[in-house]
């Protein structure tokens, strides 16, 4: 009598989002399967951005959703359409999170944290068989293409997976476990991988020492940012070295590959969004009475410290001109130098490009292989996006990494 063999199994690197959606997809198809990461504890990163107020996706029209992902959103589109924000929505409310739709249509878990939904998301998990393994960490691949894992002691963790699906994340934040370190180790394999850049991050500027000693951790709200023919409305922050915030996230990946092309750019800050600049220069064209320069901003123009302040140091002398000083308030010229490091960045861009990868996200080049979440080549900006891209990249991975495991089952 012949004895049945073992039911093929599955290992996941990477404990974040897209790791953890993936490793539910091949539990839910009845696999065993082991997450490996190498933090002490799970999801990190996902705490981390949940401490603001866990920004899980975004309300608007599906058409506008996928263009926010730029480049990408033609390959992403599919998998986005596989696991769409109503669903990420309903599968939030059965781990017992309802959500709700903010003002500005960010959806947002209604206790507005991430840990109580990660608790009750690893206690699924574990009931359906999946274990998780911290402290340890991915080293590459073996000769003949089986990944290397260390546990805490440095020894290797023998496995017989199958199937292997790789969520290791950006290089953004590396302290809370995605270092990057896999680009080289997926470049030995002959793989082609975009350079790993910041995205969603602030720019360095030359302020004035007066102006970034006072002023940082300011910030400037309403303002509206404009470069190349795009403008975005919402609020940017002074720092002690240049200037960040949701505004300037926005406009992070132009201002980045304007930057890497030619130099330093120039973007231009309207510092009254909500007042047209003809009813501004009726406004200045009124008698100071005496008025500092100051003053006479801040109640004709209705201007905060931060923003005459601003003003002086880009443009060094204020013009006496209404007209032209109307312009200035309206199209403030801010030169950005460089992008900020990209350990200080929200996200990242680059990683695995599209044609190194098969409608179910899996590598080409090394079949039983998978890849998800930031490790892919695309980029998305706040709002929900990233979120919302790593959970639908998760599924795409671990379905069809479940499917390759029914077939190796016969």
């Amino acid at each position: 009598m012949t004895s049945a063999l073992p039911r093929p199994s599955a290992i996941v690197i990477g404990a974040g989002p897209a790791g953890l959606m993936a490793a539910e997809q091949i539990a839910a198809a009845g696999f065993a399967v082991t997450v490996y990461d190498g933090m002490p504890s799970p999801a990190r990163k996902f705490l981390m951005a949940g401490r603001g107020g866990l920004n899980l996706t975004h309300s608007e029209d599906f058409s506008r959703f996928v263009q926010r992902y730029g480049e990408a959103s033609t390959r992403l589109s599919v998998i986005l359409d596989a696991f769409p924000p109503e669903t990420l929505r309903r599968w939030s409310a059965e781990l017992g999170e309802e959500t709700f739709v903010g003002s500005s249509g960010r959806v947002f878990p209604r206790s507005f944290k991430a840990s109580p939904l990660l608790r009750a998301w690893l206690r699924r998990l574990e009931a359906s068989g999946v274990t998780i393994r911290p402290r340890h960490r991915f080293e590459g691949f073996t000769e003949k293409g089986a990944p290397i894992v260390r546990d805490q002691a440095g020894e290797i963790v023998a496995h017989d997976a199958q199937v292997c699906v790789l969520a290791l994340g950006g290089a953004s934040w590396p302290r809370l476990g995605s270092d990057g370190a896999w680009v080289d180790m997926l470049r030995a394999r002959g793989l082609d991988v975009a350079s790993l850049a910041p995205s969603n991050c602030g720019f360095d500027v030359a302020w004035t020492k007066v102006f970034s000693s006072r002023f940082a951790g300011a910030p400037l709200k309403p303002v509206a940012l404009s470069f190349e023919g795009e403008t975005v409305r919402g609020e940017a922050t002074i720092t002690a070295d240049g200037l960040e915030g949701g505004a300037v996230y926005a406009l992070s990946a132009r201002l980045r590959e304007a930057i890497a092309a030619q130099g330093p750019c120039v973007i231009h800050a309207d510092l009254r969004p909500d007042v047209g600049a003809d009813v501004l220069a009726a406004r200045l064209s009124r008698p100071r009475a005496g008025q500092s320069a100051s003053t006479f901003l801040r109640k004709a123009a209705g201007l905060q410290p931060v923003a005459v302040a601003l003003l002086r140091d880009v443009s060094r002398v204020l013009p006496d001109n209404a007209d032209a000083l109307a312009q200035l308030i309206k199209a403030a010229p801010v030169r950005l130098l460089s992008p900020r490091p990209i350990a200080r960045a929200i996200s990242s861009a680059g990683g695995v490009r599209w044609s190194e990868l098969d409608d179910g996200l899996m590598l080409k080049r090394m079949p039983g292989v998978f890849v998800c979440g930031e490790m892919i080549d695309w980029e998305a900006p706040t709002g929900g996006y990233l979120l919302q891209g790593c959970f639908a990249t998760g599924v795409v991975a671990g379905q069809a990494a479940a499917t390759r495991l029914a077939a190796l089952a016969g």
